[in-house]
């Protein structure tokens, strides 16, 4: 009987990192579906926009450095999918290529490619153009507009470094008069007026192009959960530690925080559980230390949103727990089977 010898990795099954960021991708379609629906071309254009310039980004970088194309390896699609969704829907294009490009140049090559970036590149693409561009980031349109599969939002086809133009005119052609241009967590920390739980499960809520529906968020995520292609116990402890935290602010005074569905179903929180927290590369790898993890995130973001400047928090949490990573696997590590404590001297 002949018997052959590998070196390791010892693979056991088809599961390479093609083959899970492929999934990912499929997952992510019927929520990129949604937002066109929701929002028409310029969610479309956005997305598309956004994904290309990640993939040329890494198609350059290859390039310069001399290194054969990782286009195959859905990585950059992803990056490109994840940053169009957390975008508002009239965020100005040319916006959205300074974004991608500074996620794939920063947030991914900088730190030597796929599996060495410390945080996730979509957020920092995110983050770049919340500082760089304040009132792009926050110009929302209603969802469901009349035009909105036959014309552009005014805003989307501006000009690079030229001011965007007003869209209150563009607003009022759609027939909707009373559109305040805030999103639900904005409404709540400014007005102290909640929406309805049916509202953000369904996606009828303004709010950027990946704030769609809650229940087709978690529904694409408990395909990955499924497949065993994304740890659930991440996003499990992100929730759940938002709702506890929430719940006790709830307890304290009722009539100023809002109930923990609200905090859960508002905002990004949910595509940044299932989709961003729970990356690879940049969350813990240790059985505690995704729980630890995952709970820092949801009581940071409830934090940020309860007591910080800015009305969503999810994205400082995750690059905070992204940040935070080593550190917790570091001083999670599962003790060695048959080795004893070492005894302090």
């Amino acid at each position: 009987m002949s018997m052959e010898l590998r070196t390791s990795p010892h693979l056991i099954s088809d599961r390479s990192v093609e083959r899970i960021m492929k999934h990912v991708v499929l997952s992510l379609l019927p929520i990129c579906a949604f937002s066109v629906w929701q929002y028409g071309l310029s969610a479309l254009a956005l997305l598309l926009v956004v994904t290309a310039t990640c993939l040329l980004t890494e198609r350059l970088l290859n390039r310069a450095s001399g290194q054969a194309s990782t286009l195959n390896d859905w990585s950059a699609t992803i990056t490109g999918i994840l940053l169009g969704l957390t975008l508002p829907p009239a965020f100005p294009l040319w916006m959205g290529v300074v974004a991608g490009f500074v996620a794939m140049a920063i947030g991914k090559a900088l730190f030597g490619g796929l599996g060495n970036n410390v945080f996730n590149p979509a957020l920092i693409g995110r983050a770049f153009v919340q500082a760089a561009f304040p009132v792009a980031i926050t110009t929302w349109v209603p969802a469901f507009s009349a035009q909105r599969f036959s014309e552009f939002v005014p805003t989307t086809l501006t000009a690079p470094l030229m001011m965007p133009p007003d869209i209150v005119g563009w607003v009022k052609q759609q027939g909707v008069d009373a559109f305040t241009g805030a999103t639900p967590l904005a409404r709540w920390k400014f007005e102290n007026v909640t929406a309805s739980a049916h509202d953000l499960l369904t996606g009828v809520v303004t709010a950027s192009a990946g704030e769609t529906s809650a229940i087709l968020i978690l529904l694409c995520g408990l395909y990955l959960a499924a497949r065993k292609f994304m740890d659930w116990r991440i996003p499990v402890a992100v929730l759940a530690s938002a709702a506890f935290t929430a719940w006790m602010f709830q307890l304290y005074d009722p009539t100023h925080y809002p109930a923990p569905t609200f905090v859960l179903l508002s905002g990004g929180l949910m595509l940044g559980a299932v989709y961003m927290a729970t990356d690879m590369a940049t969350s813990p790898v240790t059985p505690v230390g995704v729980w630890i993890y995952g709970a820092v995130i949801g009581v940071v973001t409830v934090m940020i949103r309860y007591f910080g400047g800015l009305t969503e928090g999810v994205m400082y949490a995750i690059l905070l727990g992204n940040a935070l990573t080593p550190f917790i696997d570091r001083y999670t590590q599962p003790r060695v089977f048959g080795t004893r404590q070492r005894r302090k001297s």
